[in-house]
């Protein structure tokens, strides 16, 4: 029992210096992140297996920011303004966004074709409930993906937040006819943490973007017409999987079905004045996910596929530099039609 006891106490210790260690240098964690999911696409297609495992710290990355993401919010006091049930909601429907992918892959390797699409059913439909939970209890507005918005670290914030109180102006120098700010070498901060614009504009940054992060607090009111578009949008991936388990996959009516509904339901949402930076946003998100159907079977198996590798050969062939991308990307897209998630998801 003793064992036990040291072993949780050594856990404890290493969870407190790593939140203090997050908190301190949000900068340095923010390249700790892109250097994971980088690893992720430096992985794929190495080795047997290599796609599970580029998904698999792929997922890890996002997980990371997530929970780094929680740490500076503690810290700098910037969480949402919102029950805490919401707030669990919010972050079990984030995991899930991040794992839907590798869950998918690891179904499939496990259980074969029908557990894949086991696992695709039930994460949609966990999916929808948690979303429309959301939206009709506690009206949330419309629904963002990911669920909860990663923090914008790029404003300087490693100092201490300001509801202890605002510091005093540091110390600076203003020329009598330029007008210019200069700050003076006692008063620099190292390396690593210096913003080189004037002292006052690191002040106002920072506040500004401590000031926006609170992205769920006021979602813009839905109409009742309004919120009958958004409930299409959630159950539109169970009308979809219905509509493919009834008609298979090669039908078009499933992709007929889907894009119906999805362009409804933007027809009804693209007219409302949203008013947060992160529901317009999503809008734009969505907006572009459209395209995705010129991707999505069969329309991409018919009229899409020969074009677009058409395409891309030339370019590989006849502009420099451009193959390294190019040929990589027409040897993955037969990998990443094959994935439900990429697609539909």
């Amino acid at each position: 029992m003793s064992h036990i006891k040291e072993y949780i106490d050594k856990l404890t210790r290493c969870y407190e210096r790593y939140t203090e260690y997050v908190k301190r240098n949000p900068a340095a964690t923010a390249q700790m992140e892109s250097t994971v999911r980088t690893l992720s696409y430096l992985i794929a297609g190495r080795f047997a297996d290599s796609h599970e495992i580029s998904e698999l710290v792929y997922s890890a990355s996002n997980l990371l920011v997530l929970f780094n993401d929680s740490i500076l919010r503690k810290g700098l006091k910037c969480a949402f303004s919102v029950s805490l049930s919401q707030q669990r909601l919010l972050t079990w429907l984030s995991v899930l966004e991040y794992l839907e992918v590798f869950l998918e892959m690891g179904a499939f390797k496990l259980w074969g074709d029908i557990g894949r699409w086991l696992v695709i059913g039930l994460i949609q439909i966990f999916k929808a409930i948690f979303r429309l939970v959301l939206l009709l209890w506690y009206k949330s507005g419309i629904q963002t993906s990911p669920p909860i918005v990663p923090l914008d670290r790029s404003a300087d914030l490693t100092g201490k937040d300001d509801g202890s109180g605002e510091k005093e102006d540091e110390p600076c120098f203003v020329g009598e006819r330029s007008g210019r700010v200069i700050r003076p070498l006692g008063s620099a901060s190292s390396l690593q943490n210096r913003m080189w614009g004037a002292p006052t504009q690191k002040k106002k940054s920072r506040r500004r973007s401590l000031t926006g992060e609170n992205l769920h607090s006021k979602a813009t009111a839905l109409s009742l017409q309004e919120t009958i578009a958004e409930s299409v949008y959630i159950g539109r991936p169970l009308i979809h999987l219905l509509s493919l388990g009834l008609c298979g996959k090669q039908s078009w009516k499933p992709w007929l079905i889907s894009g119906a509904l999805e362009l409804s339901s933007y027809a009804v949402l693209s007219d409302t004045k949203f008013q947060n930076r992160w529901e317009r946003a999503e809008m734009r998100r969505r907006t572009f996910l459209l395209l995705y159907y010129l991707l999505r079977s069969p329309f991409y198996d018919k009229y899409s596929a020969e074009k677009i590798h058409f395409l891309l050969r030339l370019l590989a062939d006849h502009i420099p530099g451009i193959g390294l991308v190019a040929r990589p990307l027409m040897d993955y897209l037969p990998i990443w039609q094959k994935i439900y998630f990429y697609n539909w998801g």
